[in-house]
């Protein structure tokens, strides 16, 4: 996947996050993680530090590998961290194209549905030992996401315990018992307060973490709808996603600074 087909899609045309990577001074670049048969397209940001990093692997929202999605990327690298995003879709398209090649909302979604559970976890195994390995990185990984990334973050906390931390916004978390006892991490939630159908599955949450002697902390941010990272950065941001956002991220600093 190149990346002006990614940058030309009208269905994510978010122009001030374009802009803003197109201006960081971090260095930037794309990788393919092979394993098995599959090769999973990845955009990794790298900070300017001095020693090496903690790295973040960052799950993607419904609407696949988005600008968004790079410059949550490139701002964890800002932030001190390696950043790595898989396009989950890498291979979903005709031809073997990922996010970009799909060429709409509609297919994107439909796409993502259609992904095997197990190839996800696969995926985000591989991508994990990938950039643990790295050179520059200090063997600590921590995985975020949004929207579907978010519960699939929730989700890859129980299917590998390299994890040092799972920070889960606004996705629903496992629901069976069993799942849920071989998280080895702590998982920090965030969640919009206007985001009914998310936030109905966070008692269910608590309750199983708590059972299994696990530790989660959901926050949720009054006043904020479903996505509100990404709407929170928008130019036309309302106040509570622009407040939510700024909140949201300071936690996510301070959490990343004890891993």
């Amino acid at each position: 996947m190149g990346l002006t087909a990614l940058l030309a899609l009208p269905a994510w045309g978010q122009d001030w996050a374009k802009t803003r990577l197109e201006k960081s001074p971090r260095h930037l670049e794309w990788v393919k993680v092979k394993h098995g048969n599959r090769e999973v397209n990845c955009f990794i940001a790298f900070p300017e530090v001095k020693e090496k990093a903690t790295a973040v692997v960052v799950i993607h929202e419904i609407f696949g590998l988005t600008d968004w999605v790079r410059g949550v990327a490139d701002q964890l690298a800002e932030a001190g961290y390696i950043a790595i995003a898989p396009d989950l879709l890498s291979g979903a398209a005709p031809g073997g194209g990922g996010t970009a090649e799909l060429g709409g909302a509609d297919a994107v979604r439909k796409a993502i549905s259609a992904l095997p559970p197990d190839q996800i976890t696969a995926d985000l195994n591989a991508v994990t030992d990938h950039v643990t390995k790295l050179p520059a990185a200090n063997g600590k990984v921590v995985v975020t996401g949004f929207c579907w990334g978010g519960g699939q973050s929730f989700r890859f906390a129980t299917n590998n315990k390299k994890v040092k931390a799972a920070l889960p916004f606004y996705g629903s978390g496992p629901e069976e018992a069993d799942a849920i006892s071989r998280i080895q991490c702590p998982v920090y939630g965030f969640y919009g307060g206007n985001d009914a159908r998310v936030n109905a599955t966070i008692p269910k949450s608590t309750e199983l973490m708590k059972k299994a002697g696990k530790t989660y902390e959901p926050v949720t941010y009054e006043g904020a709808g479903h996505g509100f990272m990404r709407a929170g950065e928008a130019p036309d941001a309302n106040a509570a996603n622009k407040k939510a956002r700024e909140e949201a991220w300071r936690r996510v600093k301070e959490l990343l600074k004890k891993i």
